[in-house]
């Protein structure tokens, strides 16, 4: 489609093949597969949910929330459901919203879920995006627990003041959706790639240091670290930065290219049903995206 070849894309993103959704699918579709699947795995009825939360940038519309259009889909009679937009932190942000309302006992099970069909706002002419993203969705449930372990610390961070760095113009109130704004290829995703991973390195990097500090560990008594999988370069500085060798670090990146929202619970997914994750490990997961947006969060399994 565009000037470029497979090695130049490995080489430069890491990434070797991707999953893009069928043109009938949206946002919703993906995360119905997802949460039955989180339901089955924790053992629960969808009437025994009582929050959904969806991280999205890709949602199916932009009214009702896809989290609504999920409560529908998967018969969630009980709960209330809306959306978050934090972009590739989407996941991490709806955590940290789930941990809080956990603690304060406002909810007892939250589906949150992060998904994402970014091939439909790609730009297949655009080299340097439309080799990155990859559609797909992952789900979990949050639930209070007496046990020693959980969710230890959530930590979410922005900063406004690089958005067009990362951004999709075209389909909000700012250039609604109009013939001039789909003549001007509005309504694809536009990114200033090297300015973005700048940015990405050096925030991540403290972020993690941060989060660890906050809680009294160390890089050696991390089990794993599961970042958002946005670009190989990305994750191996990261892990450099905070001493963590690359066995501990889980990447998916090859096989299914950046997923925004759903990068992480799919990699955490995957870590589970390999054997990779197990009692009383620690795992950070973070994150960085568009607006800017980053955070992370540490759990003991």
């Amino acid at each position: 489609m565009v000037d470029t070849t497979n090695a130049w894309i490995t080489e430069r993103t890491g990434i070797k093949e991707r999953r893009i959704a069928e043109e009938n699918q949206a946002a919703s579709d993906l995360a119905c597969e997802a949460s039955k699947e989180a339901l089955k795995t924790a053992g629960l009825q969808a009437a025994d949910i009582d929050l959904i939360i969806v991280a999205t940038m890709s949602g199916d519309m932009l009214f009702p929330s896809t989290a609504c259009i999920l409560q529908k889909k998967i018969e969630a009679h009980k709960a209330v459901g809306f959306d978050i937009n934090a972009a590739c932190s989407g996941f991490l942000y709806g955590l940290h919203v789930a941990d809080g309302f956990v603690k304060a006992g406002l909810h007892k099970r939250i589906l949150l879920v992060g998904t994402e069909v970014l091939s439909k706002f790609t730009d297949w002419n655009d080299r340097n995006t439309c080799v990155l993203f990859g559609d797909g969705a992952g789900a979990v449930i949050i639930e209070p627990t007496e046990e020693d372990r959980g969710i230890l610390s959530t930590h979410i961070n922005s900063d406004g003041t690089m958005w067009e760095l990362l951004y999709i113009p075209g389909g909000g109130s700012r250039y609604p959706t109009s013939l001039e704004s789909i003549q001007n290829r509005l309504h694809y995703i536009k990114m200033k790639g090297n300015e973005v991973f700048k940015h990405a390195v050096r925030t991540l990097g403290d972020l993690v240091i941060r989060t660890l500090k906050e809680n009294n560990l160390s890089s050696s008594q991390l089990s794993l670290l599961i970042p958002h999988q946005a670009n190989t370069r990305i994750i191996q500085a990261t892990a450099e930065r905070i001493g963590i060798p690359m066995d501990k670090v889980i990447t998916n990146l090859d096989t299914v290219g950046n997923t925004s929202a759903a990068s992480i619970p799919i990699a955490l997914d995957e870590s589970i049903k390999s054997g990779r994750v197990r009692d009383g490990d620690y795992i950070l997961m973070e994150a960085f995206g568009g607006g800017f947006t980053w955070a992370s969060a540490l759990m003991k399994w």
